[in-house]
C-alpha cells in the first residue's frame, strides 16, 4: 500500500499549485532564512528617493520591480531586479543571501549592471539589529576604503526601505542611496 500512496505523490506532484510546492521545496529553510524571506520575499515596486547622498526631483529617481524568493530548498534569498530613472540611469540586479551557520551570519554576492559597468562580487555579512536588517561591507571610494551599510528599515507586511549608508569618518553613516519598495 504505502507504495501506491508514493507513487501518487510522484504523478500528483507536477498537478499541485506552484505556491504549494514552492512551500513544500523550501520547508527545510533554516529559521534564519525563514526570517529573512518573511520579509524581503515577493513582487515589489521600487523608488530611489535619494541618490549620491543627494535628495532625487520627485519622479526623477530609478523606479523599477524586483521578484525575491526562496529557492534551493530554503537555502538562498534569490533578488532580481530592473529600475530606470532621469537620476541614476538603468541599473539591474541579481543578489543572493544565505545564512552561514559557521559564522552566525547572512553572507550576500551581489551582481549589478549599469550602461558603464557590470560586475559580481561576495559583498558583506549581515545580520539583525532588532527589526533592522544590516549588512555591512567596505568599498573603496575616491581611493579610500570606507565602511558601507545596507539597512533594511520600517518594515512592514508591505513595505520596507533600503538605505546604503556611508562612513563620512568617525563612524558617522551618511545615506548614500535610499529606496522604497512596496508589494505589488
Amino acid at each position: 500500500m504505502p507504495y501506491i500512496v508514493i507513487l501518487w505523490l510522484l504523478c500528483a506532484a507536477p498537478l499541485l499549485p506552484s505556491a504549494v510546492r514552492a512551500q513544500s521545496a523550501d520547508s527545510g529553510a533554516s529559521p534564519e532564512m525563514v526570517r529573512l524571506a518573511k520579509v524581503l520575499s515577493g513582487d515589489r515596486n521600487t523608488e530611489e528617493i535619494v541618490q549620491h547622498g543627494q535628495p532625487v526631483p520627485k519622479g526623477a529617481g530609478r523606479r523599477g520591480t524586483t521578484h525575491v524568493r526562496l529557492t534551493g530548498g530554503g537555502t538562498a534569498l534569490v533578488s532580481e531586479g530592473h529600475s530606470v530613472g532621469a537620476v541614476g540611469g538603468d541599473l539591474r540586479w541579481f543578489i543572493t543571501i544565505w545564512w552561514d551557520s559557521s559564522t552566525k551570519s547572512y553572507r550576500f554576492l551581489t551582481c549589478f549592471k549599469t550602461l558603464a559597468d557590470a560586475g559580481c562580487e561576495l559583498r558583506g555579512t549581515a545580520h539583525w539589529a532588532g527589526d533592522t536588517f544590516v549588512n555591512d561591507y567596505e568599498e573603496i571610494i575616491n581611493g579610500k576604503r570606507t565602511r558601507v551599510q545596507d539597512l533594511w528599515t520600517d518594515i512592514t507586511p508591505n513595505s520596507h526601505t533600503l538605505t546604503e549608508a556611508h562612513d563620512t569618518g568617525n563612524g558617522v553613516m551618511k545615506p548614500y542611496v535610499v529606496s522604497h519598495s512596496t508589494r505589488q
